[in-house]
């Protein structure tokens, strides 16, 4: 496991001020010595937090021309055909991951291929289970194209404790199946759009690994 990049500024800031916090609290002990323990404690929780948030694990990631894998860790909250009016402009499966302050939150191509669009939209700050989060909120939309599957939307989505979406991807880069592709701080949500013949390999409520568990599968 290491630290995303990300997190630099704002590891850097936490352990700035926990440690001169905790340096003032030792220092001029002006209070009850129980009450410093305390605080210094919720102290050291914060920066735990902070790069709990920040963690990339290693994992060995799943690939295969075939599979969709999941672009996020979270929980599955939406299965369902919607009209994409973005880019597709017709039918797709729509799987969404929503990601809780608590999960990783690094964002990973669910296949290989050449990003074909990108796009950044500012937006409101709906909570990321949200329905019209998907279109009102602020996000950034991916779409990778598979050479022999045809096409994939990724959409981001800013949550109502995100204020920040990075996306890496630019239109003519290569994408690589399970490689970081962007991060969104804090609470948030990521949109997979399929073509309708694909096989959807999760329900409702499971629990999924970016790069690792497998969302869909194309049909030949």
């Amino acid at each position: 496991m290491h630290l995303h990049r990300e997190g630099t500024p704002t590891l850097l800031l936490t352990v700035a001020f926990v440690g001169a916090a905790l340096f003032a609290l030792f220092q001029w002990p002006v209070l009850p010595q129980w009450l410093v323990f305390i605080l210094a404690a919720a102290l050291i929780v914060v920066l735990g937090i902070v790069i709990w948030f920040f963690r990339v694990p290693s994992r060995t990631v799943t690939t295969d021309d075939q599979l969709v894998v999941s672009p996020a860790d979270g929980k599955v909250v939406a299965i369902e055909e919607v009209l994409e009016t973005e880019y597709f402009k017709d039918k797709r499966i729509q799987v969404s991951v929503f990601m809780s302050p608590l999960n990783v939150h690094v964002n990973y191509y669910p296949i290989s291929g050449t990003t074909s669009y990108y796009k950044y939209h500012p937006g409101k700050y709906l909570v990321a289970w949200h329905p019209k989060s998907s279109t009102e909120n602020e996000r950034s939309t991916v779409v990778v194209k598979h050479a022999a599957h045809g096409e994939v939307l990724l959409r981001q989505i800013a949550g109502a404790l995100a204020r920040r979406i990075c996306t890496y991807s630019r239109e003519g880069e290569p994408a690589v199946q399970g490689g970081q592709f962007g991060f969104i701080k804090f609470g948030s949500r990521v949109d997979l759009l399929l073509p309708c013949n694909a096989v959807v390999k999760v329900q409702l409520g499971d629990k999924v690994q970016g790069s690792v568990s497998v969302i869909a599968q194309f049909k030949n």
